[in-house]
């Protein structure tokens, strides 16, 4: 069972909820998107710790999420001090005003015979991102979700494409790109055929070059069952399996924000079973305040998923988007988090990259602060960027207590530039 903005008053444990908490759920619901399904409801959250379970606080809007704009717009709306059409209309300036589109995605669009190509993002030279229309939900959502207006109504563009054959014919004609990236919402939400329609012809030895495919996901913790007793389950495995053993690396990007979500039993299976396919599962996300803001729930989850084959891969800053005010913590905090988890883990969990931003420019990592010449500085460094010349060379801002993204930071030595070309980063 799944339930949605418009069916939240169907989910039987709001009743567990004391009404001030239900009350403001009800209200952010009219700003931000909710999706959740029986599973996630039935064996992630303690609902006995609710609304503090940090599942809870994943998964479900808070009254705390609003901005006090949006909560006067409420207000309005439910005193009847707006028609409804005006107030539908508030409420999307009201998004509007939320950086729906966070890292100027919209500049990284790609033009294939004179034209832009709907659905793909192409911000680095090997890597190609594909929106596939079908796969713009998701089984549940995040409500710190940076892609949260794919699911709700603003006034910006919505990533989708229906066209697997344009973005063949660009892959074709761009042979340094070596990973797609299928992201959404979540493709995991495609039928088996589906995914084989897009994901076989990159067998095709015009398309050798395309060596790996990267699958975004959080279905393995918000629905395992996709991958075990799903009526295509058997055949989305042996789709893996045949784009392993044609030579495709398959990179399944696991979502994963919290280790409780890898504590149940049908998670273990369904990873299980991806890896027999022959695929490598890596695992990333972001520092959310009061989800897991701590070392220690860094230090478990990697530590977990060394354990059962998982790949650390990415500790993120969360982007300033949505309800990045309530979500968000300082880069100088996200630090101290990252450093005192990476400290406590094994080698092999230390493939774990953070704390790092994904701006505009690229990958920032903040490599934490040092004194030069008697003052205190941040030191970071381009992970990934769109000019390659600038990765891993290190640079230094100015350093804050109180910054949370890149475009807080100033150049430490005010002649200078970021690598971005910037006095200040790039939003």
């Amino acid at each position: 069972m799944s339930y949605d903005n418009r069916r939240i008053h169907l989910i039987p444990q709001l009743d567990l909820l004391d009404d001030r908490t239900r009350s403001g759920l009800l209200r952010a619901s009219k700003i931000f998107p909710l999706k959740v399904n029986s599973y996630v409801l039935e064996n992630l959250i303690d609902w006995d710790a609710a609304p503090d379970d940090p599942i809870y606080r994943l998964v479900f809007p808070h009254q705390d999420m609003l901005t006090e704009e949006a909560d006067h717009a409420l207000t309005a709306l439910e005193t009847g001090a707006l028609a409804a059409e005006d107030a539908a209309a508030r409420l999307v300036e009201i998004r509007d005003t939320m950086n729906p589109h966070p890292a100027d995605q919209t500049s990284n669009i790609p033009i294939l015979d004179g034209m832009q190509i709907e659905g793909i993002q192409h911000k680095y030279r090997e890597t190609v991102l594909y929106f596939p229309k079908q796969g713009q939900t998701c089984h549940a959502y995040c409500a710190f979700c940076f892609r949260w207006p794919q699911f709700i109504e603003t006034s910006a563009p919505k990533f989708e494409s229906k066209d697997n054959a344009r973005l063949l014919a660009y892959l074709r004609g761009n042979p340094h790109i070596s990973d797609l990236l299928l992201t959404g919402g979540d493709p995991m939400v495609m039928n088996a055929r589906r995914l084989a329609a897009l994901l076989d012809p990159l067998l095709d030895p015009s398309l050798a070059h395309v060596s790996t495919i990267r699958i975004g996901s959080k279905s393995l913790t918000y629905w395992p069952y996709r991958f075990l007793t799903d009526p295509d389950a058997d055949a989305l495995l042996d789709l893996f399996k045949r784009l392993a053993d044609g030579g495709k690396h398959i990179a399944f990007m696991a979502h994963i924000n919290h280790w409780r979500e890898i504590e149940p039993e049908p998670v273990q299976a369904a990873i299980a079973r991806l890896r027999q396919a022959g695929v490598t599962i890596r695992s990333q996300a972001p520092l959310i305040r009061r989800v897991n803001d701590n070392a220690d729930t860094w230090r478990r989850l990697w530590s977990r998923q060394v354990e059962l084959g998982i790949q650390p891969y990415y500790m993120f800053v969360e982007r300033d988007t949505g309800a990045t005010q309530y979500f968000g913590v300082t880069l100088a905090e996200a630090h101290r988090i990252y450093k005192g988890a990476i400290s406590s883990v094994s080698g092999l969990a230390r493939t774990a990259r953070g704390p790092v931003m994904s701006t505009s420019a690229g990958k920032v990592q903040i490599l934490g602060p040092m004194t030069v010449n008697g003052q205190k500085a941040l030191a970071l460094t381009m992970l990934q960027s769109r000019n390659p010349d600038t990765v891993h060379d290190p640079f230094l801002a100015k350093y804050s207590q109180e910054a949370t993204w890149i475009d807080q930071l100033e150049p430490f030595d005010p002649v200078d530039t970021f690598p971005f070309g910037s006095k200040k980063g790039a939003a």
